[in-house]
């Protein structure tokens, strides 16, 4: 296996806990309002591990594509909820927490893209 490819599925391993610890912080910051960051947080850093440990188990363009769609998918939601958490906090809203959390999230997924795009040869050469 390309070590390359092995590098980023062990990245998208990281960025798959990374999700799922993010997830956990944004229900704990606020259990009656935030089911939702520990369903997407969840349910979208087991999908990243899941890539993760399919490239690292040789996987080529599969997990190379379905890391990118997901990853993209993530940074259009997470582009689209920074701009609202931190338009609440500039009116006046207590979302701080909220809004740093995501814009930290769109952050680790614009990076992960960056990483697959960088590292697109090894997955798709012969």
């Amino acid at each position: 296996m390309n070590s390359n490819a092995s590098k980023t599925g062990f990245w998208f391993l990281g960025f798959g806990v990374f999700l799922i610890i993010c997830g956990v912080a944004g229900y704990l910051s606020n259990p009656a309002a935030a089911k939702t960051a520990l369903m997407s947080g969840g349910t979208f850093g087991l999908l990243s591990a899941g890539w993760g440990a399919w490239m690292v188990k040789g996987g080529r363009r599969g997990p190379y594509i379905a890391a990118f769609l997901t990853t993209l998918l993530l940074c259009a939601a997470f582009t689209w909820r920074s701009y609202e958490g931190w338009k609440s906090v500039m009116a006046g809203e207590d979302k701080l927490f909220a809004a740093s959390l995501i814009s930290t999230m769109l952050v680790a997924s614009i990076t992960s893209i960056i990483v697959l795009i960088r590292r697109r040869s090894a997955f798709f050469s012969n």
